[in-house]
């Protein structure tokens, strides 16, 4: 069994987990600037605390992978964030998860990770999924609003795909988990507040907001933090496309929780998703 596995299978469900607070925060009308800055003002302060509480802090050369990696994944989530004010989660949330893709080809040419028959098959068995799963139903129109929808969660897409690597690359480089996930969050808070501070002229945030932003820290953090440890001790090009599956948990929910349709397509692509699973799980 491929080492760490167990703790991308946790990052999974919190992953998916946290499209679901992404989708409702939209729903609920929130702004995605101010939902990402608030998210980024619970998530900075935990992690910080959760570092330090492990004397895990740090701040040498190898800390500034996450910094990198914090400007990237900015321009990731935000940009998500937006495709859902217009997009079904059960779409868009498997396009984002695509971003494995990029990663595991990037750890396997640029860190050299092995590439077996098992992982390859595991791997197109989740391609597969997502292209099943992101397929356009029969019958409905394409809008400008579709399609600007499309081409922020793809932009997204691409930057998750460098943003995930970044953290292992960091890894190897010798920095803790805790420390690039901080220094990542003092990048992202600090962007995000600034974004909102220059786009609004000031800061003001929607009161209904508050409870969204603190799930939605509190849920990546636990995410991101399990994925760094597992990615200490197994392979990228493994553990991410495991940890970005959760859009199986994600699609499911999406239908009890916003009556988002499930068609017998998506199903077959839930179907082969987890036969990716386990596939990279014994790669």
């Amino acid at each position: 069994m491929t080492p760490g596995i167990g703790l991308a299978l946790l990052a999974m469900v919190c992953f998916g987990a946290g499209d679901l607070i992404y989708k409702r925060a939209a729903a609920a009308g929130i702004e995605a600037r101010h939902f990402i800055m608030l998210q980024a003002w619970f998530f900075c302060p935990l992690v910080t605390v959760y570092a330090l509480a492990r004397q895990q802090l740090v701040l040498e050369p190898a800390a500034l992978w996450g910094s990198v990696a914090g400007l990237v994944m900015f321009f990731a989530f935000y940009n998500f964030s937006r495709s859902l004010r217009s997009g079904s989660i059960s779409t868009n949330a498997p396009i984002f998860r695509l971003s494995f893709t990029l990663t595991a080809a990037l750890a396997i040419g640029f860190l050299h990770e092995p590439l077996t028959l098992t992982k390859l098959a595991g791997l197109a068995l989740a391609l597969i999924a997502v292209l099943v799963l992101a397929g356009e139903p029969q019958g409905e129109p394409r809008t400008a609003t579709s399609v600007g929808s499309l081409t922020r969660v793809l932009l997204a897409t691409g930057a998750a795909g460098i943003g995930n690597l970044l953290y292992k690359i960091g890894l190897l480089a010798g920095s803790p988990p805790e420390t690039l996930l901080a220094t990542q969050a003092w990048v992202f808070c600090s962007l995000a507040t600034l974004f909102v501070w220059f786009y609004d002229g000031r800061i003001k945030l929607p009161r209904a907001g508050f409870r969204y932003g603190a799930l939605a820290g509190v849920t990546l953090l636990a995410g991101f933090m399990v994925l760094l440890n597992g990615l200490a001790v197994g392979p990228a090009s493994v553990l991410i496309p495991v940890a970005q599956l959760g859009f199986v948990f994600t699609a499911v929910l999406g239908r009890l929780l916003f009556a988002e349709a499930l068609s017998w397509r998506k199903r077959c692509g839930l179907v082969v998703a987890a036969a990716a699973m386990v596939t990279l799980t014994f790669s």
